[in-house]
């Protein structure tokens, strides 16, 4: 499979600050990736640093004075990847609460509702379709505040709504579960993607209650607890303004079919 990805940012610096971005693909063993990123302040070239994060994140880092900046991020990945792996400490980890999957708050609720189910397809099927029944796909309905709870109550939002309810309700039943932000050939709106991943019989599967894009052409980003790991901009200190954000995804080729009842990982 031949995937390209690409994103363009506008962002207008107000006030110097420091800037994180997450925009650039995670490495993908047994894959080619051939990657251009660049950064523009006024038409000016700004060498970022490259930090590794967690599972492969990549954060590019600088300072940025006032003025204009263009972000490009150009991707071509041939092949599939190897299966994400799994260490100990995952498997403690993304069983807390967290900031936005705060799991604490379902232990009772999640295990009325799916505890009967010990099967592990049928399990994260149960879940995807109670939440993509109980939410309304709605851009721009949620606070970035938002987390699990408020988007249940709240029954409607976006991407990355969804996947912490999920997360949310996995762990209150005790199964591993995380955020990825990816590049998803066939979004629509096409934008960047959040879906969860749950990791049942050693592997970890990906769960996407939106059922905006077929989850095996998934390209990973940035993985963690919840978005507060996985932004694809961080700013810490002055003002910015995000004047817009352009991302696109596709397949070389015809987008394969994606049923939920099947286990599905990241490839």
């Amino acid at each position: 499979m031949r995937r390209l990805v690409s994103a363009r940012l506008d962002v207008d610096i107000v006030e110097p600050t420091t800037l994180e971005f997450q925009i650039a693909v995670a490495p993908h063993p047994g894959t080619t990736v051939s990657e251009t990123l660049s950064f523009l302040l006024d038409g000016t070239q700004i060498y970022a640093q490259e930090i590794s994060g967690e599972h492969g994140n990549r954060i590019h880092k600088f300072e940025c004075g006032v003025g204009n900046l263009q972000t490009y991020y150009d991707a071509t990945i041939d092949g599939n990847t190897y299966p994400a792996p799994v260490t100990d400490y995952d498997q403690s980890v993304y069983l807390r609460p967290s900031r936005y999957a705060e799991c604490d708050k379902f232990f009772g609720f999640a295990a009325t509702e799916f505890g009967q189910y010990s099967e592990s397809s049928v399990l994260l099927e149960k879940v995807s379709a109670w939440v993509g029944a109980r939410l309304q796909y709605v851009p721009g309905s949620s606070d970035p505040i938002d987390g699990a709870a408020d988007t249940l109550l709240a029954g409607r939002g976006v991407c990355r709504d969804y996947s912490h309810l999920v997360v949310a309700m996995l762990r209150a039943v005790n199964v591993p579960a995380r955020l990825v932000a990816v590049y998803a050939p066939g979004c629509d709106p096409m934008d960047f993607h959040a879906v969860a991943e749950a990791f049942v019989d050693g592997v970890w599967r990906v769960v996407d209650a939106t059922c905006l894009a077929p989850r095996s052409t998934l390209v990973r980003i940035a993985t963690g607890r919840d978005a507060a790991d996985t932004a694809f901009l961080d700013n810490h200190g002055g003002r910015i303004i995000l004047n817009s954000a352009q991302v696109t995804a596709i397949v070389d080729g015809p987008l394969p079919i994606d049923d939920i009842t099947e286990l599905v990982s990241i490839t």
